[in-house]
């Protein structure tokens, strides 16, 4: 009786015969990438969860305009600098995603809280996605490239759901070097007790300024609003950065610098330069780029709270990094 590969033509024999067989690991790495496709968001697969959050985050936001104060104003303003620039834009990405600098306990254990208190998820999950991003941006398994929809890439892509396993085998792949480290592990095991507890403490702080009126007006604005504000300033760097813009240098993707997303990000805007250059702390390559973050991490260094800080800021047209370990480290561009 003939077999299967007896009956094919010969090439077909030799390719049958001598294709490699897939490592464990790669179809671990194979089956995570999958589950960023786009095709993954239907309704039968929807992370609820996520959504009605992001829901009840943006209705709040509308309802603060009801309930204005100017402490709370103030309140959002500086919780928003401290999440989105302090939290994410210095912690979760250039000290986790890229390893840019290094900190002290102190600082580490004040920028991961900030990152917490943004909502944008854990240290881990945030960090490997980001590195999953670089690996394979504006390409097939971008877990947010425009080019699969502007709305995907701002908002949609975080509806998708995957489960626990899937996240554990994602942080083992994309992020090893900090998944086991104690002071990650608890921001990870606490970060839905943070959310709850910074609104149950925003309220609380305002019911004792002035009663139950600015009790909402602290709520809405100190955790709403802020909220809503600093989640679309991020996705904008996802979704606005890879479609206009200008370039400093010739990528492997279609990121851009674009000025107003500098602005409301606190220098992520310059994306160009970040996805060029991505192990560099500064993200501003040119005299008028201004990055707020880098402020930060400046003033962290000169009290000795950072160090190992790459700063060095490349040359005009230098060539892009190159990662020789593609989305293990994150800390450079794949090709």
């Amino acid at each position: 009786m003939s077999s299967v590969i007896l009956d094919q033509p010969a090439e077909e024999q030799t390719a049958a015969v001598t294709q490699p067989k897939k490592s464990k690991k790669r179809e671990e790495r194979e089956q995570i990438l999958a589950k960023f496709h786009k095709e993954n968001l239907h309704w039968g697969n929807v992370d609820w969860v996520v959504l009605i959050w992001m829901a009840g985050i943006h209705i709040g936001a509308v309802a603060a305009l009801f309930f204005i104060s100017w402490q709370a104003i103030v309140t959002c303003l500086v919780l928003h600098w401290a999440t989105a620039s302090i939290g994410i834009c210095l912690g979760y990405h250039r000290y986790l995603s890229h390893k840019s600098f290094k900190l002290r306990a102190p600082a580490e254990f004040f920028v991961l809280l900030c990152g917490v208190l943004s909502g944008e998820g854990s240290p881990l999950t945030w960090a490997a996605t980001h590195r999953l991003h670089h690996q394979k941006s504006d390409k097939h398994g971008d877990p947010h490239s425009p080019f699969e929809g502007n709305w995907w890439s701002h908002l949609l892509w975080l509806f998708v759901y995957r489960d626990k396993e899937l996240n554990d085998k994602f942080a083992d792949h994309y992020i090893p070097d900090f998944k086991n480290r104690p002071m990650i592990q608890f921001f990870e095991k606490t970060y839905p007790l943070w959310l709850i507890g910074s609104g149950f403490a925003m309220y609380g702080i305002g019911y004792a300024m002035g009663g139950n009126f600015m009790g909402w007006s602290m709520l809405l604005w100190g955790l709403c609003a802020r909220m809503a504000f600093v989640y679309n300033s991020t996705w904008f760097v996802n979704s606005a950065t890879h479609l206009w813009g200008y370039r400093n240098y010739e990528t492997t993707d279609q990121s851009k610098n674009l000025w107003w997303v500098a602005i409301v990000a606190y220098g992520e805007g310059w994306h160009n330069n970040h996805h060029a250059h991505p192990s560099v702390a500064p993200a501003g390559h040119r005299k008028w780029e201004i990055d707020i973050t880098w402020w930060s991490i400046r003033a962290l260094r000169a009290i000795g709270m950072a160090y190992d800080v790459n700063d060095r800021i490349p040359e005009k047209n230098a060539e892009p990094e190159i990662d020789p370990e593609p989305g293990k480290n994150g800390i450079v561009v794949a090709k």
